[in-house]
């Protein structure tokens, strides 16, 4: 079949390959270069924007972007303590809907119209654009079973479920790793990258042993778990 365009006659099929490219093109703009156009080269009218103006950013990917976007503060080495809290909360109620198989998320109003000080969000932007890049540099769809079957998506749910418990818990090396195995493994979610997903989870689990071990050595008066352990196998 043929198509005739304002400069003569051309061929459909390259037509539908063009529009086609563009429809990959964009569905795999990385997520970097989406926040950085968003928040350093649009123009704002408004000294705020809420998470509602974010996720238009998302497109079909909204639960793995969501975790990225709200476990970032956290994430990076950078004080948040504000923060941690309200997106913990929230993280943990969009890992139930992920174990439970919604296919999206349901924010509150209030929440995803609350009011974020643009300034104070392009802080942590520019912080966590170059950790981005660097998992995008090595990202690609890889083992999609892991991010795609409700198997995988129950497993990955009650990993940041309990990591963004952790991430809320007001003591010094409970917040950061946990909000690391949360960032990775919901950019393995938003990548389809089942690889990312998995050091994600390993991650989780480090921070899931680390923060036991704290809270045993406050229960036990400074004892580690493991020097625990030792004392039990000896009796």
């Amino acid at each position: 079949m043929k198509t005739l365009s304002a400069s003569g006659i051309v061929n459909s099929q390259t037509v539908y390959c063009a529009d086609i490219n563009c429809a990959v093109d964009n569905l795999m703009a990385k997520l970097s270069h989406e926040l950085n156009r968003f928040f350093f080269e649009e123009e704002h009218t408004s000294t705020t924007i809420t998470l509602e103006d974010i996720l238009e950013l998302a497109g079909e990917r909204i639960f793995g972007f969501l975790f990225v976007i709200l476990s970032l503060p956290s994430a990076l080495p950078l004080p948040a303590p504000v923060i941690s809290i309200p997106f913990g909360i929230v993280m943990v109620a969009l890992a139930v809907q992920l174990i439970i198989g919604r296919q999206e998320p349901w924010l509150p109003a209030k929440f995803a119209q609350r009011p974020i000080k643009i300034e104070t969000a392009r802080k942590f932007i520019k912080s966590g654009i170059p950790w981005l890049r660097k998992i995008e540099a090595v990202s690609r769809p890889r083992l999609p079973f892991i991010c795609t079957t409700l198997p995988g998506k129950v497993i990955i749910g009650m990993a940041i479920g309990l990591m963004s418990i952790f991430m809320m818990i007001p003591i010094p090396g409970t917040n950061t790793l946990p909000a690391i195995g949360i960032f990775v493994t919901g950019f393995g979610l938003l990548e389809d990258d089942g690889a990312i997903s998995l050091g994600g989870l390993t991650i989780c689990l480090i921070a899931a042993i680390l923060v036991t071990s704290i809270f045993a050595a406050i229960i036990w008066g400074g004892t580690s778990i493991l020097d625990q352990i030792k004392i039990i196998l000896k009796r």
